[in-house]
Formats: C-alpha cells, structure tokens, sequence
C-alpha cells in the first residue's frame, strides 16, 4: 500500500479484543511494506556496522604497507558508503509509508464505525476521547507499527556484528558478547514504572482534551450564565496535572536514555582496556583494536532503537486500548441486514410504543420525556441504543434492511444537528431525490435572515451559497444554525422525515411560519416531528402522545387539548398542583351538579 493509493477500498475488520492484539491486527495487515522496511533496515544497519572492518583493514593496511589491501578496502567502504545512502533514504521513505498508511487505517476504521453507531457513539463514549482517538492516539500507534520493523533490523543487526566480532577477534568478541545482552535488556526493569508513568499522562491528557472540547462545545452557553471562567479554570487544574504527569514521566525517560548511553560507554572502556592489554601482549593487531573498538561505537546506533521501540509501544499501548475500546462497540442489530437493500414505503410504526405515523401525513409526537423521546427518534431511524422489536416501514421491518437502505428510507434529524465548515452550496450539496431545491428548503425553513447575517460575514461572497460557514456555525445563533440543519434535511427529501425538536431554538412567528413551510415542502410525505409546541401542533395531520413508553392517546391539537389532561398538561406546560387543583374544581363541580339535579327532582 502506497500513500497516493490512500484511502483504502476496505480498512478491514480489527482485532479490537485489547490493545496489544489491535496493534498486532495492524502490523500483520501492512506485511509487505513491514517486510520493505526490514529489508531496507538491514541494508542500512549492516553498511553502517559494516564500516568498523573496513576502518580496521585500512589501519592495518597502512601498517604492513600493502598498497593493494588498502585499495580494496577503499572499495568496501565505497560499498558500505553507497549500502548507507541507499538504506537510509529507502528506509525513510518505507516507515513514512508505514506510518501513514497504519494511521489512515485506524482513522477509517474509526469513521466507519462513527457512521455505523451514529448519534449512540457519544451515548456510550464520550466526544472528547473519540477527538483523543482520532487526533493523538492515532499518531501513536502508526508511530509504534512502524517502529516495530526498524527495531528488528537494528536488533538484527546487533547479533550479526555480536556473531562477527566472536569469528574476528574471539579475545574481544566474548567481551561484546556478554556486555551486549547487558545492554540491551539492562533497561528492562525501568519500563514497568515508564510505562506506568505514560498511562497516567496519556490518561490525563485525555481527560484534560475532553474537557476543553467539552467547554468550547457549550462556550456559548457557559458565556450566558457566566461560567466560563469556571470551566477555565478547571481547564488549567487539569492542564498542570498532564503538565506534572508529563514531567515525571520524562524523568523516568531520561533515567532510561542515560542508562542507553552509560552503558555501552562503560562496554566500550571495558573493551579498550582490554584491547589495549591484549596488544602489548601481541595477541592482536593495531587494525584488529581499531575494528572492534568502532564496531562497538557503532552499534550505540541500532542500540537506540530498543529504547525508541520501549517508548512507542509505552505510549501506543493506551491509545491502542482507547482504540479498541471504540472500535468494539456494535450496534444494537445488524449491519448488513436479511432483505434485499430496496427501499419500503408505506405506514411508520413502532411495535413498542405502538406509534403510526400514517404515509404521506404530517404526525407530531408529544413526549413528556426529552431523553424518551431522542430514543424514540433513534428507534424510528432504523438505529436503536438498545435490542428490541423492529420499526417497520410499510410492514417491512428497518432492521432487516441495510444499514445504507434504512437510513435512504427514514432520515433522522436529532435536536442537536451538527454543521460542518464550508460553503453554505456545501452544506447543502447532500444525497437527494432532487425533488426539492435548495431555494425552496432554505425559504421554507425560513432562512432569509441567516442568508443576510452569512454574506455580512463573507463581504467577498457575492451569492450567499457561497459564503463561508465556520466550524459547527458558531458564528451563527442557535436558531439560525437549527434553520440551516432542518433545511438541510429538507433537500433531502427522504421518504420518513423524523424531526426531534426542530424550532426549539426559534421565536413563535418564525415557528408559526416554518411549521406552513414544512406542511408545503413535505405534502404527500411521512412527516415525523417530535415537539411539544403548540403552533406545530395546530398544524399537524395527526398527535400522538407518548407517556412512559406507551401511545396513549391520538387524534387533533384541539381534541386532545380538551380530552386528555396529561397531553395539556406536557403542552402548557401544567404542574402537578396546577393538574390536582384542575381536577379538583371538576370533581366539585361535578358534585354541585349533582346535588342541584337531586334538588330539582
């Protein structure tokens, strides 16, 4: 896999049992450019460890005077010099890819698996670790999976030069041999507590990234009832505890580069005392000396990366859990359902609440409960939280449909829709039946003072579909981003429109206004909206009221006004005092009723 052959057709199905098995999951699934960088690592680590023998030949060259030796060795090092340039930049080249294409796997795995839960992702996990997730944590673990090939070759190449010093020079070789082990693995004891100590920082970090996502999210808010300097200070606190979090763990690593460096210094004193003793003896040559002594020099390079591969996987084994952890999620049914993926038509109706939403009528739905009724939307969509009997679409149950096909049939507007950052002609520019134009959504949602506050933002946009909206519309209102989101779902023109809450941000004229256009837009189409307003509710077809999990009641606004008092009391928004008193009055004036019958007869 190369990087202009990204994105990939398929990421594949992860491993997300537990981290480690994650990160194996990735490493087996790039073998072949693994394989690139090991080969290319080794090219490079042996040139470059290569290069001690030829010094030592040349040095012993020009002590016996051999011209013709030393010409050869010229030779080998201009070998070596081109194994080096060649391993290294192809090397390079090979952990980019690696490191690149390992972290946009996991970052489609991870979008993929967001469009497959929907708005039951931020139910189960909060937002701020997915942005963790998708941002930080993806780094990590590309830097580890490609990391893992480049510490083989120099692990590799370690035991080669260890092997060939014992062939060239036995005397010194078993010196390298024993101190090399030591070396290697004298930083092992440290990593527990390294590890430990990187937990808590990544830990730490994820919280803190959580909260700052979290107030910028709800900054507008925090503004209104003054509670941003609350959250910033939180934000700070929590700041400084990565802050401290980072610096105990970076003495911790420190103590380990210190270890990496101290180590092979003292092994090659060890090796030069002894060399130094072994040539005055005559046991061995000046070159010979020489050889092992920058042999050993050398090998401080691929020694480095046992530490650097300690530290990734130190670092990449928390995001790699954080990982796994989302991608593990499933949804409540299926994905590939037991239908062919034609869309139905026909009634919506919900076997659990006993809800029907009657093909081509506007139903409004009055549920007591904010939280109830956001499920209740979920369900209509085709996507539940939580197992249970299906909706069906023209007797056609939506879970037995393609995830793709149910979402085609009944379109899911939450209370709290997201804009994207781009042109307004982008925000609409959506899948659609090209029945309904952007104009007409745009004026039925009545838009024409977002139009207006979009082009005094961008004075460079002559046409207002081409004005810029910033991330999520922050420089927009609340009422105006809502406007935009529900005109939206309007181009769509979607079969089954399920709208939650969709003016609860707007005035009363703008509702009264954009409840006639929705009636316009959406005549001869299933209309759900879930609301509690009056003015939507005139003008609705049919009400259904939905208490504790159950349809109750059904029939007009008005009917329901007068006959139902749990319905008046969620729309008027009645108390519990206010409906005991209520009923009280009628309690008495029943019996006066009575009493003056009884008197007349």
């Amino acid at each position: 896999m190369q990087i202009q052959d990204l994105p990939y057709a398929d990421p594949g199905v992860p491993d997300a049992r537990s981290g480690p098995r994650f990160l194996w999951w990735l490493w087996r699934n790039q073998l072949g450019g693994q394989l690139k960088s090991l080969a290319w690592g080794l090219l490079h680590f042996v040139s470059v460890s290569a290069l001690p023998f030829c010094v030592g030949l040349a040095v012993q060259a020009v002590v016996e005077r051999s011209g013709t030796r030393l010409a050869l060795t010229g030779g080998l090092m201009l070998l070596c010099g081109t194994g080096i340039a060649l391993g290294d930049t192809f090397l390079h080249r090979a952990a980019v890819t690696n490191w690149i294409t390992a972290a946009a796997r996991v970052q489609q795995l991870l979008a993929r698996k967001a469009a497959e839960l929907g708005s039951a992702l931020t139910r189960r996990v909060a937002a701020g670790e997915v942005v963790a997730v998708s941002t930080g944590d993806v780094e990590k673990i590309g830097w580890f999976v490609e990391a893992v090939s480049r510490f083989t070759a120099a692990a590799l190449t370690v035991v080669v030069v260890g092997v060939g010093l014992l062939v060239y020079q036995p005397a010194l070789g078993i010196v390298v041999a024993v101190g090399l082990p030591v070396v290697a693995v004298a930083v092992l004891p440290l990593l527990p507590r390294a590890t430990r100590r990187a937990d808590v920082q990544r830990e730490k970090a994820g919280r803190a990234t959580e909260l700052a996502s979290d107030t910028v999210a709800g900054l507008r808010v925090l503004r209104g009832i003054g509670g941003e300097e609350l959250f910033l200070d939180r934000y700070r606190r929590a700041s400084q505890e990565v802050r401290h979090a980072a610096v105990r763990s970076a003495r911790m690593w420190s103590l380990i580069s210190a270890v990496q460096v101290l180590l092979p210094g003292l092994l090659l004193i060890a090796v030069v005392w002894h060399g130094i003793d072994l040539a005055r003896q005559g046991r061995i040559t000046v070159g010979e000396l020489v050889t092992v002594y920058s042999a050993v020099m050398v090998l401080n390079y691929p020694l480095r990366h046992f530490e650097e591969i300690a530290m990734a996987y130190s670092f990449s084994r928390p995001s790699a859990k954080r990982a796994a952890r989302v991608l593990s999620l499933q949804r409540s049914t299926a994905t590939g359902g037991t239908r062919e993926a034609e869309v139905p038509g026909g009634d919506l109706y919900d076997p659990v609440t006993g809800l029907l939403a009657p093909a081509g009528r506007l139903t409004a739905v009055v549920c007591g409960d904010p939280d109830a009724a956001g499920r209740l939307a979920e369900r209509l969509g085709g996507h539940p939280t939580e197992p249970g009997r299906s909706v069906l679409l023209g007797g056609v149950a939506l879970d037995g449909l393609p995830l793709d096909g149910a979402r085609t049939a009944v379109l899911v507007q939450d209370k709290d829709p997201v804009l994207l950052s781009g042109t307004l002609r982008d925000l609409l520019d959506v899948p659609s039946s090209g029945a309904v134009r952007a104009t007409d959504a745009l004026a039925a949602a009545q838009c024409d003072d977002v139009l207006e506050a979009l082009v005094q933002g961008a004075p460079a946009a002559a046409d207002p579909m081409d004005a810029h909206i910033t991330e999520r519309g922050r420089s927009l209102s609340g009422g105006q981003r809502q406007r935009l989101a529900l005109a939206r779902s309007l181009v769509t023109d979607p079969g089954v429109l399920v709208l939650d809450e969709p003016t609860s941000a707007v005035d009363s004229h703008t509702e009264a206004r954009i409840a006639d256009g929705l009636r316009r837009v959406r005549s001869g189409r299933t209309t759900v909206v879930f609301t509690s307003s009056p003015l939507l509710l005139d003008r609705a077809d049919r009400v259904v009221l939905v208490h504790d999990g159950e349809a109750v009641a059904v029939g007009e606004h008005r009917d329901l006004l007068d006959s139902e008092p749990r319905y008046r009391a969620v729309v008027t928004r009645e108390t519990d005092e206010e409906l005991a008193a209520a009923d009280e009055g009628a309690l008495v004036g029943a019996r006066q009723e009575r009493e003056a019958m009884e008197e007349s007869a």
